[in-house]
């Protein structure tokens, strides 16, 4: 071909490739401009007819060049609701979100297709609450959008779903289960038009955190996974057919199903990682022992496997079963290149939980065994249940404790001595039916040493020499011989020694001597929440039975010794402030001990204790037989306020909840029996200060009594009389009397916030009144009254009583057309009232003033409604008279003239 013509041929390909470059171009401008209309319309109608939820977003636009080369249409700054009962609240927030649309489908068919959708920089907030109610519940079913559906249907098989630098915040409250996905980024594809769909993804989260009842299991673990997911849109479905996950180093198979019901879950889910290094095991474990790993060198082959089944329904106490197995071989550890590793780890662990039900617990261990140089541990054990137990263990053990502590590597912790143990046991272990599993073993320590990081100084010279035998499976063979128990700590000795059997019928025979600062023994195992401090000196010598302790064969024991309290200060959350034993001795004489000269302290208030507790020993160790004691309480002072509000913010005494739910009654044992007889010059409580306190407490079969209780309050003298008996958690019975002589009304008003709001029509009375009344009844799980059932009856005195401005005088005032008997003066009026069934019954009692004589009866129910009969007798002597009825309520009575009046229906208590 000749040059010339060769260069004309390249000149109009180069024209035509241009023309075609051009053409593109401009329809890549121009298509997203004529089609626009056409495709928001289309996303707007496919949204409402599949979601229930609110959609808002700031901006729509639509462009090749956003996902190049696909066209979408992009929603700035989206933001969808949840579905009921979190309508209000944001389910998904996004910066923007877009929609790939299927250029054929756009051209030639009626039906715009939607092939892809990209979220980026979104926030998806997944909430369940604790009834299990969730508010992803957006997606209309296949039923509503059938109903909805025309030949225009937008199609959404989605060849491409990509999710871009986002954050998901899953919190169910039911499950009490929270993760957090931070950083995550999301590829897949699936039919979104099918009920039922594969959905195939890659996911990486740089940032993965599991919390478990407020425990944290994984803190920021790095996930990358390989998933196919079919999902089933009408039943919301999930099953997991090939996912492989890897937990940062930790490859995990992971399969199964995972199943939404209307008011909770059902789930088959199996985790597993076969044949993996124990180094990549440790990568997922939670954060604090990183730092420990890489210090570490790990060797072991790991087999993992965790299955959930089951459902899981809050409201309906049901949960799934749970099994753990795990396999270690050949594991090795050695921290921080010691000299002393850790070799021949074995470990082969079977946990089952059937309905996550701790009580049916199974925990099959067939070897639990390990090496360091020649010493060892070797063990295996079988349990099944923990309240009735099946026990199979056999344990050994010659170990040199520092050594292993060295290889292990355990974090602030150092130990050392000598352990030697032998133990098998097998049997049940039954409290109720006196079972104990036959047990043979022995356990030693030598030379023992503690120090953890709470405390500079460690507890030395530690020696444990234990035996046990039971050769008969029940407890009344079980001999526990504990000969000797020693430590020193901070240069001070403590002995202990302890021949114990028979724990059916208690033999015991113990000595213990030797001097503790608390405060410094406290930290070295400080615990949050709790501080102690002062010092505990003992020695103390028990020995007996406890059959005769219980039938007072006191000639038969030898409980001899005392304790000795100084500056014993203990703090506590639920306390605001410090309560200090400033000095106080236990003297211990057989089955008696001995308070003498018990002085303490807390905040403002002071208190002195002499007395004495009866079958201490008995009642501590077995919680059998009664507990007998009486004491004598005096103080100066007590300021009744400072122990209020001791709480902790997140304690349940702080929480609310939009249901009352009753706390409970107090529970009075039943084998305490216990006299206190108390005395405060002066106490004060709620703004009130009472004079001279006294009181005489019993506690007695279950039942408390209050005898000859009484105060001084604003000049007046009160006594008070009553018992008190718990039947169950939810149910009490009381019985209560008091007695208030000429107390001032007016100053009752001023000076007791109590009195000012039940009696707020004392605002404008004024005079003496006097109190006796008696009343018993039931108080529910709340400790509250239950209205019915209470019953009584008494006399309020009146004495030199001016009426000011109370409604029912104003109302037959108004009536009558009688000014007089508006504002009324009694003096030496008796009402005589009784309760009950709900309705309080008032004896006909006559009272005169300003040449009236007046006559009232009546009733009145406790919730405020009125049936009162009056007789307003007219000057001078009240022969003649107009006869009112009084209906309506307290805050609204209704008056009329005549005799006829309408019985209050009474309400019987049920029980």
């Amino acid at each position: 071909m000749p040059k010339n013509k060769y260069k004309s041929v390249l000149l109009k390909v180069a024209k035509y490739l241009s023309i075609t470059f051009v053409v593109i171009l401009s329809l890549l401008f121009i298509t997203p401009i004529v089609f626009a209309d056409k495709i928001k319309e289309q996303i707007k109608k496919t949204a409402n007819e599949r979601l229930s939820a609110e959609l808002n977003y700031s901006d729509v636009y639509v462009s090749f060049f956003h996902h190049f080369p696909s066209l979408t249409l992009t929603l700035n700054d989206l933001s969808l609701n949840g579905s009921a009962p979190y309508k209000s609240e944001k389910f998904i927030t996004a910066k923007e979100v877009s929609f790939g649309i299927n250029i054929a489908s756009l051209i030639f068919s009626k039906e715009v297709k939607i092939d892809e959708i990209y979220l980026s920089d979104s926030y998806i907030n997944v909430k369940v609450n604790p009834k299990g109610e969730a508010n992803y519940n957006i997606y209309k079913s296949s039923a509503q959008v059938e109903k909805q559906k025309d030949s225009s249907d937008a199609s959404l098989k989605l060849e491409r779903i990509e999710i871009i630098n986002s954050k998901i915040i899953y919190d169910d409250q039911s499950t009490k289960v929270h993760f957090d996905a931070l950083g995550f980024n999301y590829l897949g594809k699936g039919d979104l038009n099918k009920a039922v769909f594969d959905l195939y993804s890659k996911a990486k989260i740089e940032k993965l955190n599991i919390v478990y009842e407020d425990e944290p299991y994984l803190m920021n673990k790095k996930i990358d996974a390989d998933l196919i997911t079919k999902v089933n849109v009408n039943s919301l479905s999930f099953f997991f057919e090939q996912n492989n996950l890897k937990i940062n180093q930790l490859v995990v198979d992971f399969r199964g199903n995972f199943n939404f019901l209307k008011d909770g879950y059902n789930m088959n889910l199996v985790i597993k990682s076969n044949d993996s290094d124990l180094y990549d095991v440790f990568t997922a474990f939670p954060p604090k022992y990183i730092t420990w790993l890489s210090k570490t060198e790990l060797k072991g082959k790991t087999d993992l496997l965790l299955t959930l089944k089951g459902d899981y329904i809050a409201a309906k106490n049901i949960a799934p079963d749970l099994n753990l197995d795990v396999k270690l071989v050949d594991g090795f550890v050695n921290y921080d290149k010691s000299a002393f590793p850790v070799s021949n780890l074995n470990l082969d662990v079977k946990t089952t939980i059937p309905s996550l039900n701790p009580d049916l617990l199974i925990v099959d261990s067939k070897n639990l065994s390990l090496n360091v140089e020649k010493d060892y541990i070797k063990s295996k054990f079988y349990i099944e249940g923990l309240t009735t137990s099946k026990i199979n263990a056999d344990f050994k053990a010659k170990i040199n404790l520092e050594k292993l502590n060295k290889g292990l590597g355990i974090p602030d912790l150092q130990l050392k001595g000598i352990l030697v143990g032998d133990v098998k046991a097998n049997g049940t272990f039954d409290k109720e039916n006196n079972l104990f599993p036959v047990t043979k073993g022995v356990i030693d320590l030598q030379n023992g040493y503690l120090k953890t990081k709470y405390y500079p100084n460690p507890i030395t010279n530690i020696v444990v020499k234990t035996k046990i035998e039971n050769q008969k499976g029940t407890f009344q063979d079980l001999k526990i011989n504990l000969k000797p128990a020693q430590f020193t700590f901070e240069g001070k000795p403590v002995y202990v020694s302890a021949d114990l059997s028979n724990f059916d019928d208690l033999n015991y025979d113990i000595k213990a001597k030797g001097q503790l600062d608390v405060a410094r023994i406290y930290k070295v195992f400080s615990q949050k929440g709790l501080a102690l401090d002062g010092s505990v000196k003992m020695d103390l010598a028990l020995k007996g039975k406890q059959s005769d302790a219980e039938k007072g064969n006191y000639s038969k024991l030898y409980n001899k010794g005392t304790l000795e309290l100084r500056n014993i200060g203990i703090a506590s959350e639920y306390l605001p402030q410090k309560f200090i034993v400033r000095e106080g001795l236990f003297t211990i004489n057989q089955d008696k001990m001995t308070f003498d000269n018990f002085l303490a302290a807390y905040g403002q208030s002071d208190f002195a204790m002499n007395g004495y507790l009866q079958n201490v020993f008995n009642y501590a160790t077995t919680k059998t037989g009664v507990l007998r004691g009486s004491f004598k309480v005096s103080a100066h002072y007590v300021n009744v306020d400072e122990f209020m509000s001791g709480a902790p913010e997140n304690s349940p005494a702080k929480e609310t909840n939009n249901e009352t739910k009753g706390t409970g009654v107090v529970v009075i044992p039943k084998n305490l029996n216990l006299q206190l007889l108390a005395n405060a010059q002066k106490v004060n409580f709620d703004k009130l200060t009472l004079q001279n306190a006294t009181g005489n407490l019993k506690m007695e079969n279950g039942k408390l009594s209050m005898q000859n209780t009484g105060f001084n309050l604003i000049g007046t003298k009160v006594g008070m009389n009553g018992s008190y008996e718990s039947i169950n958690t939810q149910k009490a019975y009381f019985d209560y009397a008091i007695k208030a002589s000429d107390f001032d009304i007016k100053r009752a008003y001023n000076e007791i916030d109590a009195f000012k709001k039940m009696v707020s029509a004392a605002e404008k009375a004024q005079g003496i009144v006097s109190l006796d009344y008696r009343l018993k009844g039931r108080l529910n799980e709340n400790m509250d009254p239950v209205y019915p059932s209470l019953v009584g009856g008494g006399t309020l005195a009146v004495k030199d009583v001016k009426i000011r401005g109370l409604k029912m005088f104003n109302a037959v005032s108004k009536k009558t057309s009688t000014e007089a008997i508006k504002n009324p003066d009694l003096s030496k009026v008796e009402i005589k009232s009784t309760i009950k069934n709900n309705i309080v019954t008032v004896e006909r009692f006559k009272f005169k003033f300003a040449g009236f004589r007046p006559r009232i009866e009546g009733t009145s129910s406790l919730d405020g409604k009125l049936n009162i009969k009056m007789r307003l007798g007219l000057p001078p002597l009240g022969i003649f008279g107009i006869p009112l009825t009084v209906t309506g309520t307290q805050d609204n009575p209704k008056i009329k003239l005549g005799r006829k009046t309408e019985d209050l229906a009474e309400t019987v208590d049920t029980e």
